[in-house]
């Protein structure tokens, strides 16, 4: 296959192929156990003892008991170090400590957890793993609701990392592993009505976690539910329903196949079948868009188990996925399980709260990386409406920094273990619609062993197309599926004009498949940029599906500092020897679940509905253009609202009438005559907006799914300043002109109308984005290196001349960084009129510049009570050159507090684009106003850039006494370089002539 330069150590980006085949000659080592003498924890098996897995459904009436709570606990450094007496019943376990179930020990004070991005934590001898094996003793003791009877009954466990050996009653079930998949054991002889003693012993490294290497906190400990289910005779052993579509005749096919037979009724559709049996009938099918599910039941002689029913069809045809005939496009995250207090233990309210939050912010599609969640994920995604690709517990990425030379899905031995582990996914999930792709792991490599699992899903499950990334020739499944590639190459693919691979039939075959990016869009820190670049590619396309931006949500782990505040650890904050920082915390929200900028960029990137201006009518009324982009709805469930606003200010509002054009379709209506309005002078801007029309499961209506804005008028043009005043001397060594005060020496402004001014001054440095340092593996210079190499955080200033011109005051400067023949020639003139201070900034850069600037424009100190801005401009929240699609003209007002985006670890943020003026003020109203020309980006913050570089996690950001204030001419753009593509060539800051100016007036 083709592929890259192997990942370098420590760290590795989540998108890099691997370099070779997978296919080596393993170099040689020493003898090794033979794997029958191996411990149970270090076999390559999948495990001994466990029933073969079934489809998960959430009740019945079979009853069923949950073992979550307090269980007592021990932990011991070693697998060997403890023996097995732990497990019998008369065990006295009272010097133990209390463990809460699901959880995981680390996370409570027992060791510490461990975050790796593709380096396995432990030395790679596969399936060896270290004596220092953390190892969990979990007791627990439980009794049988009265009423439970006799019989056969499984012990179910959803999730437990890394492998965990089972005791009830003193009698041993089994080992498995396998972390994020269910294992059942048959207890039902062994229960007893009162006292039931389970005893679990789990190892925090195994055999499996060669095949865990996922990018995430290594977390052991049992982390899902843990319950015990009555299995009486003639209950449910497993089922599999089949509900097609066909889009052709609107009619669905039912078919459920069931051990023991029974019965399926559908009253809703009249069915009343016998299991095995097919019916075709007229249905609505489930879309993520509209996802009508059905209630049927599924009854046998010993159970009832309820139905949802998704019928729904899904292909890959004329080189396009399709769903009940038509091209889906992908507007998707990928989302890791984790919540900041208890790591991968997450309850059903914190999941709907997720999908609640993806919803309303236009995300259509989950890639659950890189394992299968928690079954009532799936129930979710099926009921509130989103498209999902099914990922196994499988990812070996560490072999990649040893040229894939012992890869476990190339070595024969290990096939048993993949195999269970895609059963495991498939027999578990395979009865959600919302399920559209199975795919075989991530980052693994190529071999043998994935090429055994496809076959085995093909087999299984026919209906549902394959994905895998790792694999650039495609041979084991049904979509080309890549990693971060660039804009630029996926227009090469949108074309199918992509480089050839070297064998010309899997090529040929590549070419005709339709492509999906499974990660782009790092979100890491401020960004992701370039979102809209490749939304309109997707667009363009068919054969771009769109795909997954990386991804949900930051994984910080919450922490408080000794004063008490709250804050978020990474990689590193723990100890660990090897680490990955914070490439952790690189998700849309943050560790509390708080909506990043991110996530407000991709929910105006992606929104369904595209409003933009229209031509203007024959009677000379302006018109809206409304494009209706979903792929299947109507938009018959929105209502349009227009608002017309003069400087900020609302002067008129109400619904347009229009028809609802279908998917795909556009309409252009008519917007309201507001002929006096459009006389009151000032800049004024249509907005209309798309909001729901009435309630849905996952927004109240009124809810705004998207929104566009245009000029009504052309803005009128700035009126430059007259200048009335004049520089004088004033006593002592300074300048009057108009309100201002100046330093005769260094022609700084030290006063404003009597208060006291420190700038503004020329400033270049911003303190480093994740995506400005860059990850290490990619081609190219990475900014902020290149930028600390040049010294542009040490920038020096001199003063060259203070002279007065006329009416102006002249400062000539030059702004260069130690040790270096660059420069920026900057020239400040002032003039004034009483009550205004106007200036016009010259930038001209001397020598030839290597790298773009991190920012241009000025910075300043004012007074810390200004604790409130008010700004027209381009907001709520903050916007960069490549990531201010959601910046909305407007009127917006904000604490100083509330203007900071606290990521996890600091960096540039907060700064709001578009902006025509800018007031800071005191509680009772007065203050500092700035207006500019040409619109600037301001920012205010109660630390230094140099405060803000310096820090590593919030609490390291104190307040002084100062507010620093940034008006910015340009910034660089952010792009998404941390693991993706660099800032796109227009959105970068060239070192170049600039002109730009301010005005400045005190607020009485």
């Amino acid at each position: 296959m083709t592929g890259t330069s192997p990942h370098p150590p420590q760290h590795a980006p989540h998108d890099q192929p691997p370099p070779t085949s997978g296919r080596a000659d393993p170099a040689p080592r020493g003898p090794a156990p033979a794997e029958d003498r191996l411990p149970y924890y270090e076999d390559r098996s999948p495990g001994r003892g466990a029933l073969p897995p079934r489809a998960w459904y959430p009740s019945s009436t079979a009853p069923r008991i949950s073992l979550h709570g307090t269980w007592r606990f021990r932990l011991s450094p070693r697998a060997d170090a403890e023996d097995e007496a732990f497990a019998r019943p008369d065990f006295d376990d009272t010097e133990w400590h209390e463990l809460r179930v699901p959880g995981t020990w680390v996370l409570k004070g027992f060791g510490a957890p461990v975050y790796t991005n593709t380096a396995y934590p432990f030395p790679v001898d596969p399936p060896r793993v270290p004596d220092e094996n953390p190892t969990g003793d979990h007791r627990h003791v439980f009794d049988l609701p009265e009423g439970w009877g006799e019989g056969p009954a499984v012990l179910h466990f959803g999730g437990v990392e890394s492998c965990a050996r089972v005791w009830l009653n003193g009698q041993e079930l089994g080992h498995f592993k396998g972390s994020r998949l269910p294992h059942e054991f048959e207890v039902g002889r062994l229960l007893r009505p009162h006292g039931n003693v389970l005893a679990v012993r789990v190892h925090q490294w195994s055999s499996g976690s060669y095949l865990e290497d996922q990018d995430q906190w290594w977390l052991p400990g049992i982390f899902r539910d843990v319950s015990v289910h009555r299995r009486p005779e003639g209950a449910v052993a497993d089922h599999f329903v089949h509900a097609g579509f066909d889009h052709r005749t609107g009619r669905g096919t039912l078919r459920v196949e069931c051990a023991p037979a029974g019965r399926v009724t559908v009253p809703e559709l009249g069915l009343d079948l016998a299991t095995g049996e097919s019916a075709t009938v007229p249905v609505e099918p489930w879309t993520a868009e509209e996802p009508r599910l059905y209630d049927g039941e599924l009854v046998t002689a010993g159970e009832t188990v309820p139905l949802r029913i998704g019928f729904r069809t899904v292909c890959v045809e004329d080189g396009l996925p399709k769903v009940n005939g038509r091209r889906i496009l992908l507007r998707g995250v990928n989302r890791h399980e984790f919540h900041p207090r208890y790591g991968r233990t997450v309850g059903p309210e914190v999941m709907r709260r997720d999908l609640l939050m993806m919803k309303q912010h236009n995300v259509n599609a989950v890639r659950t990386s890189h394992y299968p969640p928690h079954p009532a994920f799936l129930d979710l995604c099926d009921e509130l409406g989103l498209w999902v690709v099914d990922e196994c517990d499988l990812e070996t990425h560490g072999f990649g920094q040893q040229d894939w030379r012992d890869n476990p899905v190339d070595d024969p031995r290990w096939q048993p273990a993949l195999l269970d582990r895609a059963r495991r996914m498939v027999e578990r999930d395979k009865n959600h619609p919302s399920i559209v792709l199975w795919s075989l792991g991530n980052e693994c490599g190529t071999g043998r062993g994935l090429s055994a699992m496809a076959g085995w899903m093909r087999e299984r499950d026919p209906s549902r197309p394959l994905h895998y990334e790792g694999d650039r020739s495609c041979a084991d499944t049904d979509v080309y599926s890549r990693m971060y590639a660039d804009h630029a190459e996926v227009e090469r693919i949108g074309r199918r004009t992509e480089g050839p691979l070297d064998d010309p039939v899997l090529d040929a075959r590549r070419r005709q498949l339709p492509f999906i990016l499974c990660e782009y869009a790092h979100a890491m820190g401020n960004g992701p940029g370039g979102l809209g670049e490749y939304q309109r590619l997707f667009e363009t396309y068919p054969r771009c599906q769109g795909g997954f931006v990386w991804e949900w949500i930051d994984h910080g782990l919450r922490q408080r500092a000794p004063d008490g505040e709250v804050y978020h650890a990474y990689g590193g904050d723990f100890g660990e020897e090897l680490h990955d920082g914070n490439f952790v915390c690189d998700g849309l929200v943050l560790p509390d679940r708080t909506p990043s900028p991110g996530l407000a960029e991709l929910k105006k990137v992606v929104e369904p509905v595209r409003i933009e201006a229209g031509p203007d009518g024959d009677d000379g009324r302006q018109t809206v253009r409304i494009t209706n982009l979903y792929d299947f709805s109507g938009l018959g469930h929105l209502s349009f609202l227009w608002c017309y606003e003069v400087a900020g200010n609302p002067c008129g509002s109400g619904w347009l009438e229009m028809p609802a054009p279908p998917p795909g379709e556009s309409v252009v209506t008519a917007l309201p005559d507001l002929a006096e309005e459009r006389d009151e002078g000032g800049e004024a801007l249509w907005t209309v907006q798309a909001v729901l029309a009435r309630d849905t499961a996952w927004a109240p209506a009124g809810h705004e799914v998207a929104w566009g804005q245009f000029p009504a008028v052309p803005r009128p043009a700035y009126v430059p300043l007259v200048p009335t005043a004049t520089p004088r001397r004033g006593e002592g060594n300074v300048i009057v002109l108009g309100p201002g005060t100046f330093d005769a020496t260094t022609g700084t402004l030290g006063y404003l109308d009597g208060v006291r001014i420190g700038g503004p001054r020329l400033h270049v440095w911003r303190a480093p984005t994740d995506n400005d340092e860059a990850a290490p593996w990619q081609p190219g210079p990475r900014p902020a290196t290149e930028w600390r190499r040049l010294g542009l955080h040490r920038m020096h200033h001199r003063v060259d001349a203070v002279e007065p011109d006329g009416p102006a005051l002249v400062v000539r400067t030059r702004v260069a960084p130690a040790g270096s023949p660059l420069a920026l020639r900057a020239v400040y003139r002032w003039t004034a009129r009483r009550d205004l201070l106007r200036l016009e900034l010259a930038v001209d850069p001397e020598g030839g510049w290597p790298v773009p600037l991190p920012r241009l424009g000025v910075r300043m100190a004012v007074c810390g009570s200004l604790g409130r801005a008010e700004w027209y401009g381009g907001g709520p929240g903050e916007g960069y050159p490549d990531t201010r699609a959601a910046a909305r003209t407007g009127r917006w007002s904000r604490s100083v507090a509330e203007l900071q985006t606290p990521y996890v670890r600091p960096q540039e943020n907060g700064s709001r684009p578009g902006v025509r003026w800018v007031e800071l003020t005191r509680s009772d109203g007065s203050g500092l106003r700035v207006e500019g020309d040409p619109d600037f980006a301001f920012a205010a913050r109660r630390w230094t850039d140099e405060e803000l570089t310096a820090a590593r996690h919030t609490p390291d950001l104190r307040p002084g006494e100062a507010l620093w204030l940034h008006l910015d001419h340009a910034q660089h753009g952010i792009g998404s370089q941390s693991c993706g593509p660099g800032v796109l060539p227009q959105y970068r800051l060239e070192a170049a002539p600039a002109r730009f100016s301010f005005v400045f007036a005190s607020l009485p």
